[in-house]
């Protein structure tokens, strides 16, 4: 216990896990939770579909994220004065969206969540680059730890708390909530510590663009570790996309689905992150990325598993505990692994590049699951789901052997990054 306590109890993963979840809080508000509202409201589902649209922001932030690096705010730091400045706007935006009216004027709700989304893909930049900052050599680990703990947190939240408080309050109230609450985590960031060195901002619009692209691109192999990248938690991407309908499938009612899935499962995956980061800072990321690797793929029986068992509440318990706890673990050391590969001149950008082909990746491959599953059938496709998770653990070889060189170490050649 004094030892988790050392990893997790200081000020820096503390301030990280309140940064986390100010990350998460917006997501659900624009998707699960807004698409909620829409249906209440009887918008027309092509609408509703059309709303997907809003989370573009998520995978094109890296387009502005060299634009935060080249200039900051004059106030709390490179980072902080960032993030502060965009939870209060984000706060606004929450509360002006909770103000529309879906049915009267959709367009002008679809603005207001595409705004929402816009600053809050621009909040995980800076964030981003603060945990990067901050961290220690040995507190990677534990850092990308925080990032699920907050993160998933957070869509608690904004998801299921935000869906259960609308049957008894208005969802002008829910989102009022929810805007409070956001501008209640600037108090983690004002609390936060400077990184110990310091990090000197571009000195130019071309520096900023030019150089974290060109610097990590020159690598040998570049291309492929994006690869590696999208398709480490593929067997995950392929079995969480349709974990919802297969339950609803069975026989689970919503109600089962939203406490035991949603709830269960997060907690879970919050277990599995805090144990992960534990053991990342024993082992190092090399290692963890190949036991996490093989844990969370062969976790993906579990479901094909419950698909031969039939409705069975023990069994759907176990399916998703082992499901999520494997994919927790997984989650914090594919995060290390992408922080320990960037440039401390350029982490913004480089990181921004990464996180966006890891989400590109995930809209990507969840698209062609539910035909698959149609043709397959639910034990097959779950069984073959745990494929997936083949291709990210050969490139592990490469990119991270089990005795062989700090992270990165082999495309990045001898820049200053982060190591084990």
């Amino acid at each position: 216990m004094s030892n988790w306590l050392k990893i997790y109890g200081n000020r820096r993963l503390l301030c990280l896990i309140g940064l986390s979840f100010s990350s998460g809080l917006p997501l659900a508000l624009t998707r699960s939770t807004l698409q909620a509202w829409l249906v209440a409201e009887k918008v027309d589902l092509s609408i509703v579909g059309a709303f997907s649209l809003v989370g573009l922001p998520y995978a094109l932030k890296v387009f502005w994220a060299p634009l935060m690096d080249r200039f900051s705010p004059p106030w709390l730091g490179k980072r902080r004065g960032w993030i502060v400045s965009i939870q209060v706007l984000l706060a606004a935006a929450i509360l002006l969206l909770g103000r529309s009216s879906p049915a009267a004027f959709p367009a002008l709700v679809g603005f207001a969540a595409l705004v929402t989304a816009f600053l809050s893909a621009s909040q995980d930049i800076a964030i981003d680059g603060y945990r990067a900052d901050v961290l220690r050599e040995k507190e990677l680990g534990a850092g990308g730890a925080t990032v699920v703990v907050g993160y998933r947190s957070a869509l608690l939240v904004s998801g299921a708390l935000a869906l259960i408080l609308s049957d008894h309050v208005s969802w002008r109230m829910v989102y009022t909530l929810m805007a409070a609450i956001m501008l209640g985590n600037s108090f983690f960031t004002l609390a936060a510590p400077e990184p110990e060195t310091k990090v000197v901002s571009p000195k130019s619009l071309k520096e900023a663009v030019v150089k974290p692209l060109t610097g990590y691109f020159k690598r040998s192999g570049a291309v492929e570790m994006l690869l590696f990248i999208m398709v480490y938690k593929l067997g995950c991407v392929l079995a969480g996309a349709m974990a919802t309908p297969f339950l609803l499938n069975i026989g689970f009612s919503r109600s089962d689905v939203g406490l035991a899935y949603k709830v269960f499962g997060l907690l879970s995956t919050v277990a599995g992150a805090i144990a992960g980061g534990g053991i990342i800072s024993r082992i190092g990321i090399n290692r963890s990325l190949w036991v996490f690797g093989f844990l969370q793929a062969v976790a993906g029986f579990s479901f094909a598993a419950l698909a031969l068992i039939g409705k069975s509440y023990p069994a759907m318990i176990a399916s998703i505990g082992l499901e999520n706890i494997c994919g927790g673990m997984g989650d914090a050391a594919l995060f290390a692994f992408m922080i320990s590969l960037c440039e401390k001149r350029f982490t913004v950008t480089q990181y921004a590049l990464l996180t966006s082909f890891m989400a590109v990746a995930a809209i990507v491959a969840g698209a062609p699951t539910g035909a698959a599953a149609l043709a397959l059938g639910w034990p097959l496709f779950f069984s073959l789901s745990v494929l997936g998770g083949v291709p990210g653990i050969v490139l592990l070889a490469r990119f991270a052997p089990w005795n062989g060189i700090k992270a990165g170490e082999s495309v990045s050649g001898s820049i200053e990054k982060f190591g084990l």
